[in-house]
């Protein structure tokens, strides 16, 4: 009884957190859909459709590039649920969150929503908010493996 309340657990804050940064990360790229702009010396606010992954890798992949991204998407959620592990539902479900936004982008749009163009000193890559919350994910991910005291076993 204890590992499935823990299975329930887990998949209920994977979903709110994934909950969560879907509907911030919709919201605020349908500003910029809707037309917003804003341009500065450092930052540019603009609408870009990136049609592959970081710095627009594996464009090539098409349509394809959804369906592996959805497939990547439910083993990570299968792999969590599988480690019972409930130090990892909350950046997982960040993480998910902003996956699952990016991928509606690329059925919806045809590539994903981006906005942020930062070129103050260097040109960097345009990004979206969901971009920075999967990066917030990963950095916290590794502190847990690479910390094991941060995640003690709930089993």
């Amino acid at each position: 009884m204890h590992n499935n309340k823990n299975i329930w657990r887990i998949v209920a804050i994977i979903f709110l957190m994934l909950s969560g940064i879907f509907i911030v990360d919709q919201n605020i790229k349908s500003i910029f859909v809707d037309g917003w702009r804003y341009y500065s010396e450092c930052i540019d606010l603009t609408l870009v459709y990136n049609k592959g992954v970081a710095f627009s890798m594996f464009a090539f992949l098409d349509e394809w590039l959804k369906y592996i991204q959805l497939l990547l998407v439910l083993g990570v959620f299968v792999y969590i649920v599988y480690l019972r592990e409930i130090c990892y539902a909350a950046p997982v479900g960040l993480m998910l969150g902003g996956a699952i936004s990016n991928i509606y982008d690329r059925f919806i749009h045809g590539g994903v929503v981006d906005m942020v163009y930062w070129h103050c000193g260097f040109d960097f890559a345009i990004f979206n908010f969901a971009d920075v919350v999967i990066d917030i994910a990963v950095v916290w991910i590794l502190i847990l493996n690479f910390k094991p005291k941060f995640c003690q076993s709930q089993r």
